[in-house]
């Protein structure tokens, strides 16, 4: 195993806000509270215990146990969740949908970042203990975007009526995506064992939600993994405060939309929030609360509430109010002595949206941190990488400028026009100082035949490079064969493929390869040569 980090920015897959958030530039700043270094923690720390009390530890450490009771876990697991009941604990979270069979690789990613990052702050805090969490999504609804997983180029897919929260959905019917995918496994021992995870996780368990946490515990329970489900009566009673709020004062809207309008400025929006940023949970469906001429209603449906009716429907049935994209992470933070999320890209954007609604309801906000990417190569690709001269950096390349590049570097004749390009500007340069001296109304004239004479260089070498790529058609398809193997879609194979096609290659050793890896505060990209 041979483990390379190059910058994010390397890879061309990462936003302009994510990027400058890396490189903490001065228009991002207002919009987080402490950065994830060691003394961004030294800080969060002392914000975060002196908000969390000892009664909400307790509740949520029955929360979880109750939460736990159908299933076994480790000895590492059951101790850290005793440990959420001692005011020292913290937590470090990220989430992710339900997400069939995991969905894709970076479901690993993000937990062992997590998990790797409670250990690192345990050496750093010893006086301190740090505890892993998994947040799963029950409450999503958008079935579409979980309901299968790629593997090895296929789609396997779960169809199934959609509607309600993807948590209480049940297992039934997935007896027909086990044979199809077992089908495509063979019968080795990996693949055996992918085999029994899929059927104890899916066969086994009644509703996704437990089936979930079945197989992110049996991957990750010896690492002390906690998982908690928010839709939980317990929980969400803690919660209570916030939602009387949202749905008297729309706090969110008024605070998210301020941030917005200055957010907007330099970044990209990543969502909008609505007037009341909650749903009503139902069996079967999930749908916005919205509140108008003084009546509050759920969206298609008949179902009414006045002020006072509403409000007491929420003491007596708080499981039925479901925080949406904007407040899940308030809901988080409140029932969790959470010191960090760490998530994707797509994520922290939306976390950054929501710092000012923070403060104003006196919720410490978390730190930001981006999560482990990695890119796996193997022996037999890295041999080919080799072979064609191209380093691991260039493999991120967009794939006419890789290319362009490598036809550029294998030619034997003059491809690149550059400087010629720059000799001819700066004789045009001279020209226009001449102009200058005779006929300033002529500087236009030359001005506009310099731009014809780059065009018709630059248009030269298009037409050049293109012959060239098809003189070297061969090693341009074996290029772009390559690129396409390591960075399927001209994406990131993270966001691709299932983590069963590298556990049917390498077994356990995978997670236990990318354990050792993973650095979560080096704040790079991590490629892994297996």
């Amino acid at each position: 195993m041979k483990v390379t980090q190059i910058p994010f920015q390397k890879t061309g897959f990462f936003s302009k806000t994510m990027l400058d958030y890396l490189e903490q530039k001065e228009t991002i700043q207002p919009f987080y509270n402490n950065f994830p270094n060691i003394s961004g923690f030294q800080n969060q720390i002392e914000e975060k215990k002196n908000s969390f009390d000892v009664e909400s530890r307790f509740i949520l450490a029955d929360a979880l146990k109750n939460q736990y009771k159908n299933i076994e876990f480790s000895n590492e697991t059951s101790e850290n969740i005793e440990r959420l009941k001692l005011k020292n604990t913290f937590t470090i979270t990220t989430g992710h949908q339900l997400n069939l069979f995991t969905g894709p690789l970076y479901f690993l990613y993000k937990i062992i970042s997590v998990i790797n990052l409670s250990e690192e702050l345990s050496e750093k805090f010893p006086e301190h203990n740090f505890v892993p969490v998994f947040w799963m999504a029950t409450e999503d609804h958008d079935f579409d975007e979980i309901n299968y997983f790629n593997f090895d180029g296929k789609k396997v897919l779960w169809n199934r009526e959609d509607g309600g929260a993807v948590g209480r959905f049940s297992t039934k019917g997935l007896e027909d995506v086990f044979e199809v995918f077992s089908n495509h496994l063979g019968n080795s021992k990996k693949a055996q064992y992918l085999k029994q995870l899929f059927a104890d996780g899916y066969l086994k368990y009644q509703n996704l939600a437990d089936a979930t946490r079945y197989i992110a515990n049996e991957l990750f329970s010896e690492f002390g993994l906690v998982i908690v489900d928010g839709d939980d009566e317990k929980l969400k009673e803690m919660f209570i405060p916030f939602v009387k709020d949202e749905l008297e004062y729309q706090t969110s809207f008024k605070q998210v939309t301020k941030t917005i309008e200055n957010l907007e400025k330099s970044y990209k929006i990543q969502v909008n929030p609505r007037e009341i940023n909650l749903f009503y949970l139902g069996d079967d469906f999930r749908e916005r609360i919205i509140f108008e001429d003084g009546i509050y209603k759920v969206n298609n449906t008949e179902i009414t509430f006045s002020k006072d009716e509403i409000l007491k429907e929420l003491k007596n049935n708080p499981k039925a109010f479901s925080p949406n994209v904007i407040m899940r992470p308030l809901y988080q933070e409140v029932i969790l002595p959470n010191l960090c999320y760490v998530g994707g890209g797509g994520e922290m954007a939306y976390w950054l949206e929501l710092k000012e609604y923070f403060e104003e309801v006196e919720v410490p906000f978390p730190i930001l941190l981006l999560r482990n990417s990695v890119q796996v190569i193997s022996e037999k690709h890295q041999r080919k990488l080799d072979k064609l001269d191209i380093s691991l950096e260039e493999m991120f390349l967009n794939q006419t400028e890789l290319l362009s590049k490598k036809v550029v570097e294998n030619s034997n004749i003059q491809l690149d026009f550059d400087e010629k390009i720059k000799y001819l500007e700066a004789q045009f340069s001279d020209l226009k100082e001449i102009a200058k001296q005779t006929d300033v109304s002529f500087v236009g004239a030359v001005k506009a035949q310099e731009r014809k004479q780059v065009k018709g260089l630059e248009n030269l070498q298009k037409r050049l490079l293109r012959a060239e790529k098809r003189r070297q058609k061969d090693l341009v398809a074996r290029i772009i064969e390559l690129q396409n193997q390591i960075l399927p879609n001209q994406s990131l194979e993270e966001r691709q493929r299932n983590f069963s096609e590298y556990y049917l290659e390498y077994g356990a050793s995978f997670i236990q390869n990318l354990k050792a890896s993973l650095r979560p505060l080096q704040l790079e990209f991590t490629i892994l040569e297996l």
